[in-house]
């Protein structure tokens, strides 16, 4: 594991909306030599700073991503629960945290967070910047608003425009969130339930047809309830329920479907051409959340880009789980540094 970091900035933070937030806390890692070359990883919906726990066969000592070899750094996003300020703070003179008050953030506030960090680092060029789904559109929202800072970007499972498809899935999600009124009590604890019930929901996204056949079907003939798949979707939203908050479940998932990087400008796909870094889009030929198609767009409108199709059964979930073909095609797109031969 990492060790987490905490950086405060008492600089107002605009939000896209226009609302003003202070004193900012933002949690974040900071891994390996400070003069190795810089891999910065954005983070999915509910992910935290720590990459080597929810990429552990990526990120870590003698993996792909080295710490030995590797400036690592990775920034929990505005309005998560797991340091950086967002539904759970509370501000001085405030009597409650913010919870379901907490105003609307978007992927662009989130890169500005990113941004505000990387200048307290000292940070002036990022070698690699990468992310899948939510992670994916923060990092191509940035080689879009900064495109001289990143010399190479690999982007997972995502796309330039949240879908119909997608927002309909997120929002499916909220009313289950809302349709439990705990939510509403401005209480850490509040739409616990909700937030259960919305995990099945998503599951139902993340992942595909053949790995439920594969992993949830009956083994007999005769059951007439207590369905196996049932009991997965319980175990699914128990673990999130335990971990995270559905505040900030709930405000992340709007944050996802306003990405659309055309927005206040000319469009998607002029947007798209002002990205500089040579680009690896990764996509996989199951997602139904995040579906091919959407990667090819980038492929094709991204200057200096190449596709890479990754075949697995676990669909949208594959971008967290296929290590193997995730590290060839790095590998392929992006050699192994010399930092360590050079260290030495």
């Amino acid at each position: 594991m990492f060790s987490k970091k905490l950086h405060k900035s008492s600089e107002t933070l605009i939000l896209e909306s226009g609302t003003p937030l202070g004193e900012l806390e933002i949690s974040f890692t900071d891994e390996g030599p400070k003069d190795a070359p810089v891999v910065w990883f954005c983070h999915a919906l509910t992910a935290n700073a720590d990459p080597s726990e929810w990429w552990p066969g990526l990120v870590g000592g003698d993996r792909y991503f080295d710490p030995k070899r590797y400036r690592l750094i990775c920034a929990n996003v505005l309005g998560s629960c797991y340091g950086t300020t967002g539904p759970e703070t509370t501000y001085p003179g405030m009597r409650q945290p913010w919870c379901h008050l907490f105003p609307a953030v978007t992927v662009r506030d989130m890169v500005q967070v990113h941004e505000r960090l990387r200048q307290h680092l000292g940070i002036e060029r990022i070698h690699l910047l990468i992310g899948g789904s939510l992670g994916g559109q923060q990092a191509l929202e940035w080689a879009i608003l900064q495109p001289n800072l990143i010399e190479n970007l690999s982007l997972l499972a995502t796309n330039a425009q949240h879908s119909p498809w997608g927002i309909a899935f997120n929002e499916s999600q909220r009313m289950a969130i809302r349709a439990d009124r705990t939510f509403y009590n401005q209480s850490l604890d509040g739409g616990k339930q909700g937030l259960r019930a919305a995990r099945a929901i998503a599951m139902l996204s993340y992942r595909s047809y053949s790995a439920y056949a594969e992993r949830q079907a009956q083994p007999n003939h005769e059951q007439l309830d207590d369905f196996r798949v049932s009991s997965y979707l319980h175990h699914q939203g128990d673990k999130l329920a335990d971990r995270f908050n559905a505040h900030s479940y709930h405000l992340l998932s709007k944050a996802m479907d306003s990405h659309n990087v055309g927005r206040g400008r000319q469009s998607i796909a002029e947007a798209l051409g002002e990205v500089q870094a040579n680009c690896l889009v990764m996509g996989l030929q199951s997602d139904v959340l995040f579906p091919l198609v959407e990667q090819e767009y980038l492929a094709k409108h991204l200057p200096n880009a190449t596709l890479q199709v990754l075949q697995s059964e676990y669909g949208h979930d594959g971008f967290l789980l296929e290590y193997k073909q995730i590290e060839r095609a790095l590998t392929q797109f992006l050699p192994q540094t010399e930092y360590l031969e050079i260290a030495s």
